[in-house]
């Protein structure tokens, strides 16, 4: 006989657990201000941790798919939001603002900077390489529409941008001072003046 979920919950019986499930419990937990933690996930889940790491990896590589996960949903939105005319100031600026407010990125800070810095800043993960890619498509959107007008080379363009909002974000990690986004807004905007 043919299980279907539908047929699972009326009969109690629970549908599996999935890799999915293991990244929205983790950001659940994340979000949470909790550590994301491999035994308690597992447990949570109702699967051993070698079923766990199997699906995810590693807990690096679980934490940045988490913050990519939710960093690229901010930026999609910021993108579908935006009005006519130059958008990648705004977006740029957006994502930071979010990631600044983001009480579990903060927590995550405050309790990991060390291994938050290494997995969104260096080549430890593949999370910087993805928001330069995404934010070198924001900027291709602008210069498409011929909002795009920076005195930083267009293949420098991106990278530069990404690396000023990590400035500002994790500025508590660099220097001690606390993350400022109206600066971090307005270099990014010096960086992109409206045509």
């Amino acid at each position: 006989m043919c299980t279907t979920p539908l047929r699972r919950q009326l009969t109690g019986g629970a549908a599996r657990p999935t890799a999915l499930d293991a990244l929205d419990e983790a950001t659940r937990m994340f979000l949470a201000g909790q550590r994301v933690d491999m035994r308690a996930l597992a447990a949570t889940l109702k699967v051993d941790r070698a079923t766990l790491y199997r699906w995810v990896g590693s807990r690096e590589q679980l934490l940045a798919e988490v913050l990519w996960s939710m960093l690229d949903k901010t930026i999609g939105k910021l993108r579908d939001s935006a009005c006519d005319g130059p958008i990648a100031a705004d977006v740029v600026t957006g994502a930071a603002v979010a990631t600044m407010a983001n009480t579990g990125m903060r927590t995550f800070l405050e309790r990991e900077g060390d291994l938050a810095l290494r997995l969104l800043t260096t080549k430890a993960s593949a999370f910087q390489q993805r928001l330069v890619e995404r934010v070198g498509e924001v900027v291709d959107q602008d210069r498409k529409a011929g909002h795009l007008h920076s005195t930083v080379p267009d293949a420098d363009l991106p990278y530069v941008l990404v690396r000023i909002m990590e400035s500002y974000v994790y500025l508590s990690l660099i220097t001690g001072d606390e993350p400022d986004a109206a600066r971090a807004s307005s270099v990014i905007h010096a960086l992109l003046p409206p045509r």
